[in-house]
């Protein structure tokens, strides 16, 4: 590993970071875009990589911090929630490693320019 690459790397963890903890997104809207512009990873390397880096539980800290900030937290949801994530992850993987990394491109930007016209234009 370089110099270039480590910071790379280090910069696209704290924006991640710090845009999850400040709005909630972090991996499919922050990191995998930045990993196909900055490592020139293809789309299926820079997705597997984002769901390896979630699977760390960093978010917690994130999470109790809004928690303990006055916004409690229903845990119960959130561990519902949390293991079907799980297991929607296997199945949505295994979707995802047998598309072509074209066509993956190409569902994953409309899904990021649907959201972002519903964020901008929505009330």
């Amino acid at each position: 590993m370089n110099l270039t690459l480590i910071l790379s790397l280090i910069i696209i963890g704290l924006l991640a970071g710090i845009l999850s903890g400040f709005m909630g997104v972090g991996g499919g809207v922050v990191m995998i875009p930045l990993m196909l512009l900055f490592l020139g990873y293809d789309q299926h390397q820079a997705q597997g990589l984002s769901l390896a880096v979630l699977a760390v539980p960093v978010t917690f800290v994130a999470a109790y911090t809004y928690h303990t900030g006055g916004h409690p937290i229903n845990w119960k949801y959130a561990l519902i929630i949390a293991a079907c994530f799980v297991i929607g992850g296997y199945i949505g993987s295994k979707f995802a490693v047998r598309i072509d990394q074209g066509v993956l491109k190409k569902i994953f930007a409309t899904i990021l320019v649907i959201a972002a016209i519903k964020l901008f234009f929505g009330k």
